[in-house]
């Protein structure tokens, strides 16, 4: 198999090859390989590739995935003996001592991981750019940030590395890239799927782990391989009632659909962005489903504030548990700017402050709660516009503090918070462009625990506005 055909393959594609014998895993991670070599130099999306694929449980060849080359992000997930630095100098050299629970299943699955991905410090920011790791470039005009935190993920997968990366997503991470780069970003359900063994759940309920993908069946049958609880869950949610993968072969029901291209608070919406929104929208009621000028009413003060508070306050603990660590001081030397400052505000917040954002994160859910009980989604752009330019996120601005940062980045992404804050499931579909070319994310949402209704209009609309699997233009 060559680097061309291994591309044009997602990653079910090249599972099917290996299961009728007609190329190995091991040609497959030679290509994957190969590709990294070629062209991480250009989009820096790789921290390292790894010795040897990380190995698999015995009986990881009857998995749905086996032989499929696969990368992890550097944010959250653990491996075994494999560095786990979070994109910042605080934690650089620190390596994980077991699995964690969605490696363990990522393992299970067949997937053979080859290499770790860039992410900002901490994956606080909506671009991957770091003093730890430098810029991670988007493929489709490597000027522009490749989004973020998932950063490396995105462009790894858009340059068509892998047909698939690891990312996690507490206020974007896994939408955002997915916009920037053209690629499917589902943020499942809180609960879906699991985060621990070290963690009960991840910024106290806004951090999700999954992936990037370019192919709804990826997505689905991914989603069927890691979902479920972990030992000793603090909750779990309903499972599905079938699998996945089973789900989008029936097209949804005749769904009611909520538009809102305006957003609840930022800057405002690129006007190519809006057109894209209402583009979708159209495409949405040729299949049949009813569209509706709606958007739940959301104070945008307290909830930005509860952001700042839930962010702060665990940057703060990150940092001091890296410093404990690493046995390096929290200041200049070790953390950026932004971060410096997010940490400093996040030890000044009292018991009683986070108590207070938790208690916001309900009375928004209870909210949003409610406008699903009259809609079944709500269809927004993903973020406010196309990809910005690298350096205008600069987490290394001084001249920011905690607050001035979660005004600049959440303005940037206003419409994905929502889903974290809430745990609602959401998805990002690369649906448009601009009329330069340059990838636009349409983002669907949904209530509680109904990934599989946005699973299955995401599959309609692959069938009627298919996108392209990579930029082949980059190799």
């Amino acid at each position: 198999m060559n680097i061309d055909e291994y591309r044009s393959f997602d990653a079910m594609g090249l599972a099917s090859l290996v299961r009728d014998k007609q190329v190995t895993p091991e040609e497959l991670a030679s290509c994957c390989l190969q590709l990294a070599q070629k062209l991480n130099p250009t989009i820096n999306g790789i921290v390292e590739c790894f010795d040897e694929p990380l190995p698999a449980w015995d009986d990881a060849v009857e998995g749905p995935f086996y032989g499929v080359p696969f990368l992890i992000k550097d944010s959250v997930i653990h491996a075994q003996g494999i560095p786990s630095e979070m994109g910042s100098r605080l934690a650089q050299g620190l390596v994980a001592p077991h699995d964690s629970d969605l490696m363990t299943r990522f393992k299970r699955s067949g997937l053979k991981s080859l290499g770790r991905t860039t992410t900002p410090e901490f994956s606080y920011n909506i671009t991957g750019e770091s003093l730890l790791n430098g810029a991670t470039r988007n493929p489709w005009d490597t000027s522009r940030i490749a989004g973020g935190s998932s950063s490396g993920a995105a462009a790894s997968v858009a340059a068509g590395i892998v047909p698939m990366a690891h990312a996690n997503d507490g206020g974007g991470s896994i939408r955002v890239p997915a916009a920037c780069c053209g690629l499917i970003g589902l943020k499942p359900t809180r609960g879906r799927v699991p985060i621990g063994p070290d963690s009960g759940d991840g910024l106290n309920g806004l951090g999700i782990e999954f992936a990037v993908t370019r192919s709804v069946r990826d997505t689905a049958a991914l989603l069927d391989a890691v979902q479920g609880p972990g030992i000793g869950e603090p909750y779990e949610i309903a499972p599905p009632s079938q699998p996945y993968l089973k789900t989008i072969a029936d097209s949804p029901r005749s769904l009611t659909i909520a538009v809102a291209a305006e957003p609840w608070f930022g800057p405002g919406v690129d006007s190519e962005m809006i057109e894209a929104v209402w583009n979708t929208a159209r495409e949405c009621e040729k299949l049949g489903h009813r569209i509706v000028e709606a958007r739940p009413e959301i104070d945008h003060e307290s909830f930005l504030s509860a952001q700042l508070r839930i962010w702060s306050a665990n940057i703060a603990s990150w940092a001091d548990g890296y410093a404990a660590l690493s046995q390096r001081p929290v200041d200049e030397t070790t953390l950026e700017a932004t971060s410096l400052a997010s940490y400093r505000y996040g030890k000044n917040l009292s018991a009683c402050d986070l108590l207070e954002a938790l208690s916001i994160a309900n009375t928004v859910s209870r909210t949003v709660g409610q406008f699903f009980q009259k809609y079944d989604l709500l269809l927004s752009p993903t973020v406010a516009g196309p990809a910005a330019k690298l350096g205008v996120f600069n987490a290394n601005d001084s001249t920011l503090d905690a607050h001035g940062w979660a005004e600049k980045i959440f303005g940037f992404c206003p419409f994905t918070g929502l889903f974290n804050l809430t745990g609602l499931p959401a998805i990002s579909l690369p649906l448009q462009r601009t009329r330069s070319g340059l990838p636009l994310g349409m983002q669907f949402g949904a209530r509680f625990g109904d990934e599989a209704t946005l699973l299955q209009l995401a599959r309609s609309l692959e069938q009627v506005m298919p996108w392209p699997t990579h930029n082949p233009s980059l190799a």
